[in-house]
C-alpha cells in the first residue's frame, strides 16, 4: 500500500513537468488595445493553449527596428534598449520567467538586455530578455526607455521589486511561426517579425 501511495505521489509531481501546449492563431487585434498602438501592432496574433485552457496571446510588432548584431556574443538579437516588440495578453492569471504571478490583463512586452553584473550572472545563456509593463502604464510605442526606467515600468505588472521578464532567444529551427518545447517545462514561439527571427519563451521558469 505504501509503495502504491508513493507511486501516485511521484506521477503527480511529475504531471506538470510533461504538460502540452499547442499554438493556434488570433485573427484580431488585442481587446481594448489604444489607439495609439493600433498602427504599431500587427491584427494577427498567436494563442498558445495549455492542458487548463487558454495560457496566453501575443501580437507582435509590425515591424521591429534592428540595427547592427552587438559584439557581445550574450546578446542575441540585435534590438535597442526599450524597443517595443508586442503585446502580450493573459486571459487569466499568468507568471514571467521568474515564477512571479501576472495578474490577468494586457501588457506590453519591450525589449531589454540586462547588465553584466552579480545579480544577473546565470540566469540565462543571453542577457536579451521581454519586460512586461500593464498597457494602461505605457501610453507610446515608440518611447525607448532606459534600463532603469523600464524596470521601474515593469514593477507593475509584477506587483514586487522585480519586472516582470520573459526570456528572449534565438529562434529555433526554421518553420514560422512555432511552438517548441524546450526541456521539460519550457515552450518557446518562435516567430519572424519582417526579416527577424526571434524565439520567446512563454511557458517555463528559470529555476537556477
Amino acid at each position: 500500500m505504501m509503495t502504491r501511495v508513493v507511486l501516485l505521489a511521484c506521477a503527480a509531481a511529475a504531471a506538470p513537468l510533461f504538460a502540452q501546449y499547442k499554438l493556434e492563431t488570433v485573427a484580431t487585434p488585442p481587446p481594448d488595445l489604444p489607439a495609439a498602438y493600433a498602427s504599431a501592432i500587427s491584427p494577427q496574433g498567436y494563442r498558445v493553449v495549455g492542458p487548463k485552457g487558454v495560457w496566453c496571446e501575443v501580437w507582435f510588432r509590425t515591424a521591429i527596428p534592428t540595427g547592427a548584431k552587438p559584439a557581445d556574443p550574450a546578446i542575441a538579437l540585435p534590438i535597442a534598449q526599450g524597443t517595443l516588440i508586442g503585446i502580450l495578453r493573459f486571459p487569466g492569471n499568468g507568471a514571467d520567467r521568474r515564477g512571479q504571478q501576472i495578474k490577468p490583463g494586457v501588457y506590453t512586452l519591450r525589449y531589454s538586455d540586462f547588465p553584466v553584473d552579480g545579480a544577473h550572472q546565470g540566469v540565462a545563456p543571453q542577457r536579451d530578455f521581454a519586460l512586461l509593463t500593464p498597457i494602461g502604464a505605457d501610453a507610446d510605442p515608440n518611447a525607448t526607455p532606459a534600463f532603469d526606467a523600464l524596470v521601474g515600468m515593469s514593477k507593475k505588472a509584477a506587483g514586487s521589486n522585480h519586472p516582470a521578464v520573459l526570456s528572449l532567444e534565438p529562434a529555433g529551427g526554421t518553420t514560422f511561426p512555432s511552438l517548441n518545447q524546450e526541456g521539460d517545462t519550457d515552450w518557446s514561439l518562435s516567430v519572424k517579425v519582417g526579416g527577424l527571427a526571434m524565439g520567446i519563451i512563454l511557458v517555463g521558469q528559470y529555476a537556477g
